[in-house]
């Protein structure tokens, strides 16, 4: 069993944009624990990165993701369905020295997957929020949950990430991170 630190982990957030979000079955949760996730990791300071998916066609990341992460954070757009074909997301997880990838958003069984197969083959951890991810159908959902289960990737919940961070009641940030989900 893993259990996650704040000093090891970054946060990775896959293509949650204004028309892909649009067309998920649950946006409503997704919005609302990818904020969640977002801003714990300000309080924690925990790096994020922010793929965009074909912005000029598909939006940008939705606005209100945008007012939850810290001015650190990095955006890259990309095209490649797996974020690590682009050699400069993949150099900037590098960079950040943190094994355990924090990965969510849109489309759970595509960008999402493949990002994680893609990271898990070159030897990092990857914890998967479910739900803060999403796709159109709930077939799909379900299927790449199962995929990135069986190439080894942790299923976890927002909530499971925020406490194991914490680590308990005495963190500094307790009752910061604990207001998000009350």
């Amino acid at each position: 069993m893993t259990i996650l630190n704040a000093e090891n982990s970054l946060v990775l957030i896959i293509d949650i944009q204004d028309k892909l979000l649009n067309a998920v079955f649950d946006k409503t949760l997704l919005e609302k624990k990818a904020n969640i996730i977002a801003k714990a990791a300000n309080i924690l300071q925990i790096p994020v990165i922010v793929t965009e998916q074909y912005p000029k066609g598909l939006g940008n990341t939705i606005s209100s993701l945008k007012e939850s992460l810290s001015e650190t954070t990095k955006y890259f757009e990309k095209t490649a369905f797996s974020a690590l074909e682009d050699n400069d997301i993949f150099d900037a997880v590098k960079s950040s020295n943190r094994n355990r990838i924090i990965i969510f958003g849109i489309e759970t069984h595509i960008c999402v997957s493949q990002t994680a197969a893609a990271l898990l083959e070159k030897g990092y951890e990857v914890n998967v929020i479910r739900d803060a991810c999403g796709s159109r159908s709930e077939l799909e959902y379900a299927a790449g949950l199962t995929r990135m289960k069986d190439n080894g990737a942790h299923i976890i919940t927002a909530e499971i990430a925020l406490f194991e961070w914490l680590k308990g009641a005495k963190h500094p940030n307790f009752k910061e991170v604990q207001s998000l989900v009350k």
